[in-house]
């Protein structure tokens, strides 16, 4: 139960992030790597590990955006 919770929560975070891609949105990637990092949480609570680590994937993501980005654009 608690892989498909955090499963669910990388899926919010991932259909957030995808407006989060357009400039001067970038500071979404904040909220978006908290929303995902619960998933993370949910994930290692688990017994499986899919739900996680799609959550990981989704903090990278948005980590490299804001990278590239200097941190807020």
């Amino acid at each position: 139960m608690l892989n498909i919770l955090a499963f669910l929560f990388g899926l919010i975070a991932l259909v957030l992030a995808l407006p989060a891609m357009i400039p001067l949105l970038g500071w979404m990637n904040w909220i978006i790597i908290i929303i995902a990092g619960v998933g993370v949480a949910f994930g290692f609570a688990s017994d499986k590990n899919s739900g996680r680590n799609f959550c990981l994937v989704v903090v990278a993501i948005c980590a490299i955006r804001l990278w590239i980005g200097g941190g807020l654009i």
